[in-house]
């Protein structure tokens, strides 16, 4: 007989997050971002509680964002976008022109620009001609990027109940300014709906609304600092923030805003990046907060107990991470997300055939409840909890298909429920006591991403400054009027985003314009205290950023070929470049390489390739033939040029693919040997001639090792070189590495002796 199948409890969490844009309480926004995901995402991610009867959904709601989108509905906010887009296309100035050819094609290639003719034909006007010239497009097509940026960022699911964004999208070209004022309305249209539209399901019993701090900070960062740091000299500014207090305050007024907004105070906080520590949770707890969530990373940690995957990512044993925890210190329930979950939706699945996908997810959690047949508990609960905004442009119909799938998948499925968290938490009988909660983040279980690195901690430093200023000025004047407006810009600088975005690793294609806004509220202190603002905030903190992230080279090396692989403290290959290639259950199957190293001295390229080590250590994988390509060219655009040879396996094409290149080199791995490696070069005509590889050395063991000299390549002193990979299986793409930009390296001028 048949085992009978547990019914299988499904939390979907999605955390919705934007940080301060404004300078001012008054001031337009400097970015759009707030305003095209409201049309985008906040209100659509809602609404598909109305369309399924079985279907219950959470959401967490950082309060800034909440207080932005209000701004946005009730008091017509503008930010630089929307204040452009209703200009009239006659009183653009040249200035302005700039910054439309800069900005107003922020969205995805593949899903926003390239299924519409018009829009990416004069993308790809732009990418041939850059952006420094303004007559390249007449006042009519400025006015139409305008309207098709706008008009491409709002959700196609609201096309068919709105009969004027029909119009709009199906007209395509020759928008007046009548139109662009009217795209701008239906935007406003949709913004006014999201706080009604939540509030309505919150009554219902449709969704469960949760909070996290105010301004998005790292609480662990705020509450215990020192720690974290617990290597730092005696000698170091930073021993600690004295920021607990403020990490306090920020949580309390969340829960307060949320509920004044929403007219129900939440049970749970989502700790900004599901960063949390002992201090966080007992804060939690003195706050009346009952549960909070975190990553399968840091429940690891906590319990001493190694999630294994197999290939192709699923748990061996989904058991633990099934449970609710209950820290014995602090009395705070705990959820942890699945978290090959969350990288197959934000990373991953955007990629393949949505209804597949959503088939795929179905799928696993089928096996994952299947698990649990043999577990002496009858509730077990699955987290996917992840940012509920920024995967879905990547998506065909902006998620649309994939969502509406998943979610029928589930909701006709009797033996899978979908649950309000809090309502879970409160019906089950029992909770795993958490004897211990390990202070982790969801990010590679530290705190690198916001500290420890030379100009985050900078930004640190300065705002550690500023609020001993601030403090002291509190105790010589409490009672002035300005002191709580002070307070507000420091809370704002708390934020986790300008710690993200500074230094390393991450870069935003903005980050002057974050370090300017983060520079600006600190300095808004001293002007709301009228004290003099001290000139260290005049100066950017990313001028003394590198020029080049830190994935690049540092110096020249000439290493020995030996197919060896390196420790990260290697004398000679510590100092080059590295590309970490992504992983997931997905491209486990097909990468080649986990890593790539690249570096040069006065003659030569070098490169270090280390495999992948499924690859390498599995017997039928090592049967099949691996593909790595290299693309090169001379920056400038001198050499005979040809376009990429690989065939895409879908429609959609990222535009570093439309690039073409003097070079190409083919590489080729089967059973764990170096079959073959290739060289070709570009002549008129986009064709292609082979030449002789034998000037490319090479040596393979644990690694691939190759040394290509710049002559072959054609670049020469002082010549900078352009290049990418791509992993491509039997001619086919898999994907670009990197996928965005191209890596680029300056042959060096030989210094006279």
């Amino acid at each position: 007989m048949m085992s009978q199948t547990k019914k299988l409890s499904i939390a979907f969490y999605w955390h919705m997050h934007q940080p301060v844009y404004k300078l001012t309480p008054n001031s337009d926004y400097l970015m759009p971002w707030v305003r095209l995901h409201s049309v985008k995402d906040y209100l659509d991610m809602v609404l598909w509680v109305k369309k399924f009867d079985r279907l219950k959904l959470n959401f967490d709601f950082v309060p800034v964002l909440l207080d932005s989108i209000i701004n946005y509905a009730d008091n017509n906010a503008h930010d630089i976008h929307s204040r452009l887009t209703v200009t009239p296309e006659e009183n653009l100035s040249h200035e302005d022109k700039i910054f439309i050819l800069n900005n107003f094609f922020d969205a995805n290639y593949q899903t926003m620009i390239l299924p519409n003719p018009e829009y990416h034909r004069l993308y790809r006007i732009v990418q041939e001609e850059g952006t420094e010239n303004t007559d390249i497009f007449s006042n009519q097509e400025y006015s139409d990027i305008m309207a098709l940026f706008n008009l491409a960022w709002i959700d196609p699911s609201f096309r068919g109940s709105n009969r004027d964004l029909k119009r709009l999208v199906k007209q395509g070209k020759h928008y007046s300014l009548e139109d662009r004022i009217r795209i701008i309305e239906i935007h406003r249209e949709i913004i006014k709906k999201i706080i009604p539209t939540i509030k309505k399901f919150v009554k219902a019993n449709k969704i469960e609304v949760t909070t996290s701090p105010y301004y998005h900070p790292i609480l662990p960062v705020l509450l215990d600092y020192k720690s974290i740091r617990k290597n730092a000299s005696p000698e170091d500014e930073l021993q600690s923030l004295k920021t607990e207090l403020d990490a306090k305050i920020q949580t309390k007024e969340a829960l307060d805003r949320v509920e004044e907004i929403f007219g129900k105070r939440p049970k749970g906080v989502w700790a900004s990046e599901q960063c949390v520590s002992p201090k966080t949770l007992n804060m939690f707890a003195s706050l009346g907060v009952e549960w909070s969530i975190s990553d399968e990373t840091v429940l690891s940690n906590s319990i001493n107990f190694e999630f294994i995957h197999d290939f192709k990512g699923y748990l061996e044993d989904p058991y633990h991470l099934l449970k609710s925890y209950k820290d014995k210190n602090s009395g705070v329930k705990l959820i942890f997300r699945d978290s090959t979950i969350h990288n197959l939706i934000s990373f991953e699945y955007s990629h393949h055939d949505p209804v597949a996908t959503a088939n795929d997810l179905y799928d696993r959690i089928k096996v994952i409840q299947s698990k649990i047949l043999s577990s002496p508990d009858k509730d077990h609960l699955l987290t996917i909890a992840m940012d509920g905004e920024n995967c879905w442009e990547n998506y065909q119909d902006d998620g649309n298909l994939f969502l509406e799938t998943l979610y029928q998948l589930i909701t006709n499925d009797e033996t899978l429920e979908t649950v309000l968290i809090s309502d879970y938490l409160e019906k089950i009988d029992e909770h795993k006591n958490l004897n211990k909660v390990s202070m982790a983040s969801s990010s590679n279980r530290n705190f690198k991403l916001w500290i420890n690195e030379p100009v985050k901690d900078l930004a640190w430093t300065y705002l550690k400054r500023v609020r001993h200023d601030f403090s002291e000025f509190v105790k010589r004047e409490p009672l002035n009027p300005n002191i709580e407006l002070a307070r507000r810009e420091l809370f704002i600088c708390e934020g986790s985003d300008w710690f993200w975005w500074y230094g390393e690793p991450n870069y935003s294609g903005r980050d002057n314009l974050f370090d300017f806004i983060f520079r600006t509220h600190l300095q808004n202190i001293y002007k709301y205290l009228d004290l003099d603002v001290p000139d260290y905030l005049e100066e950017p903190l990313t001028n003394i950023s590198p020029s080049q992230p830190s994935n690049y080279p540092r110096d020249m090396i000439s290493p020995i070929l030996d197919g060896l692989d390196v420790s990260e403290g290697d004398s000679v290959w510590n100092d080059a470049g590295c590309i970490e290639i992504p992983d997931g259950p997905v491209l486990r199957e097909s990468k080649l390489f986990e890593k790539i190293r690249f570096g040069y001295d006065n003659d030569n390229l070098y490169l270090k390739f280390h495999l992948n080590k499924y690859i390498k250590n599995d017997l039928s994988m090592r049967q099949r033939t691996f593909q790595m390509y290299i693309y090169l060219r001379k920056y400038g655009h001198t050499q005979p040029l040809s376009p990429v040879r690989l065939i895409n396996k879908t429609q959609n094409v990222t535009p570093i693919a439309l690039e073409k290149f003097h070079n190409e080199i083919q590489v080729a791995i089967r059973d764990d040997e170096l079959r073959f490696m290739r060289i070709v070069k570009a002549i008129p005509g986009d064709m292609w001639v082979l030449e002789s590889p034998k000037t490319i050395q090479t040596a393979y063991k644990d690694v691939l090792d190759l040394k290509i000299p710049f002559d072959i390549l054609e670049i020469e002193s002082g010549e900078t070189l352009e290049f990418l990979f791509i992993n491509a299986n039997f001619g086919m793409t898999d994907f670009y590495i990197p996928n965005e930009m191209l890596l680029s390296i300056t042959r060096p001028v030989p210094v006279l002796k």
